[in-house]
């Protein structure tokens, strides 16, 4: 299941110092997740997305926070309950601060980067649970190239795409750090398609994914679309892992900044 929140994440990167014209400070966006047990489409959780401002000693900056919980049948076959948060700049939506806390059937894992951008450097605790029932502790300091942003930060940058600048049929790649290491993603723009959706009927812009990686299967069995309006909302997805494939579908919105 976390590799399903990872799909509503994993999209790509724009210049550090672009502007953030499209999320909002206390945006709202609420998808059910859905995943193909023995060939029927499942309902089997709900995935938000939501923004904040958070205050501290110098600044302020927005908390983007991504959340994956098992609608509750289904949490004594197998229980999820996934957070995913950055700490950005409201302005340009360059994170500072990272955190992934999963607990999904007994398992945990714990992931928080402290970015120093100037030193394109990452500050690493991990925390994991291991057969014993005990937490056990891992620092690190992760080498990053200069425009490397974490998953949750990098969704909603993807908003921020100027799309007349990029093309039906053409392709990018952008670099995302995941458990320590720096990935791939590929994105091609495969145009516009009208989709009904829980927001009304929407023109959207359609977008395959890939990575370097086995999170994603297949080069064009990964796909998004993005409402072709000022707030580019993610309204539909579709993905294949190895053990299987799902989608996620919008089913409310609320403080959008457009």
């Amino acid at each position: 299941m976390q590799r399903l929140l990872i799909l509503a994440l994993i999209l790509f990167h724009v210049s550090l110092f672009s502007q953030n014209t499209a999320i909002g400070t206390s945006e709202k966006l609420v998808f059910t997740a859905s995943y193909n047990m023995s060939g029927i489409l499942t309902d089997l959780a709900e995935v938000k997305m939501e923004t904040s401002p958070v205050k501290t000693s110098k600044t302020t900056l927005l908390r983007l926070k991504c959340t994956a919980t098992t609608y509750s049948k289904w949490d004594s076959f197998f229980k999820i309950r996934d957070l995913y948060e950055s700490y950005v700049s409201p302005r340009s939506l360059t994170p500072y601060l990272y955190k992934r806390d999963i607990d999904e059937g007994g398992y945990y894992k714990f992931m928080q980067y402290t970015f120093s951008h100037k030193t394109h450097t990452v500050k690493s605790l991990k925390k994991k649970r291991n057969g014993k029932g005990e937490i056990w502790e891992e620092k690190k300091n992760v080498s990053i190239g200069a425009s490397t942003r974490d998953i949750v930060s990098t969704i909603y940058n993807i908003r921020n795409i100027d799309f007349s600048q990029f093309q039906k049929g053409t392709s990018k790649t952008y670099k995302v750090i995941f458990d320590n290491k720096e990935h791939v993603v590929n994105i091609k723009n495969l145009g516009q398609e009208q989709l009904s959706t829980a927001l009304g009927s929407k023109m959207c812009h359609k977008l395959s994914i890939s990575m370097n990686n086995d999170v994603l299967k297949g080069s064009n069995d990964n796909l998004l679309w993005l409402t072709a309006d000022a707030n580019k909302i993610p309204v539909f997805a579709k993905f294949k892992i190895a053990v299987g494939n799902g989608e996620l579908k919008i089913k409310f919105a609320s403080g959008l900044k457009n």
